[in-house]
Formats: structure tokens, C-alpha cells, sequence
């Protein structure tokens, strides 16, 4: 199952994509409260929104953002049918993708 949920919405030619991640998202300053050790870091680095295998989106993102983020952007020159690709990467080299087509 993957760990991203994603929704198209197209209105007066703007489509809005809105999605969400499945992440812990750790600072490495947090300590567990049961053991006091601290939480190693674990948080995305890079998402990426690809529609028809060309790049619309890349963020770089940082250890600034909570646990299971929510991104919402909006895309132009978009098409029903269009194949929307996101995916993301994180600092201990995990990565998911998901792929939507634009209705």
C-alpha cells in the first residue's frame, strides 16, 4: 500500500493537486519518552510531481514539516487524462511514488 494519498480537482482550467504522506517525519531532536534516547532524524527531503513524465514540481523540504505532511499545489495546461506522477525521497533513502490520471 502506498503511503501517499492524492486528489486532482480541475476548475476554470487550474487543476489543484492535493496530497498527503505517510511519514514520521523526525526532527533527531525529540527524545522517546519511554528509553530518554533521542529519535534518530528521519524526514523527507525531495517531493516531486511529474504530469506526462515532464517535471511541474520539485520541492526540497526540511525537517520543518510535521508528521504525515499535506501539500496542495495547483498545475496549468493540464488535461483530463493526463498521467500525474508524485513521489518523494527521504534522508534515510526511502521513497514511494504514486501515479493518477487528471480527470
Amino acid at each position: 500500500m502506498s503511503s501517499i494519498k492524492i486528489r486532482t480537482r480541475t476548475e476554470n482550467g487550474i487543476t489543484t493537486v492535493s496530497t498527503m504522506i505517510r511519514h514520521p517525519m523526525e526532527t533527531g531532536r525529540r527524545k522517546d519518552p519511554v528509553t530518554g534516547e533521542v529519535i534518530h532524524i528521519h524526514h523527507i527531503t525531495e517531493v516531486n510531481c511529474d504530469v506526462n513524465g515532464e517535471t511541474v514540481m520539485h520541492a526540497i523540504v526540511g525537517t520543518g514539516i510535521s508528521k504525515n505532511p499535506f501539500f496542495s499545489f495547483h498545475l496549468h495546461n493540464v488535461n483530463a487524462g493526463d498521467i500525474l506522477t508524485l513521489n518523494w525521497l527521504d534522508n534515510l533513502g526511502y521513497t514511494d511514488s504514486v501515479k493518477t490520471e487528471i480527470k
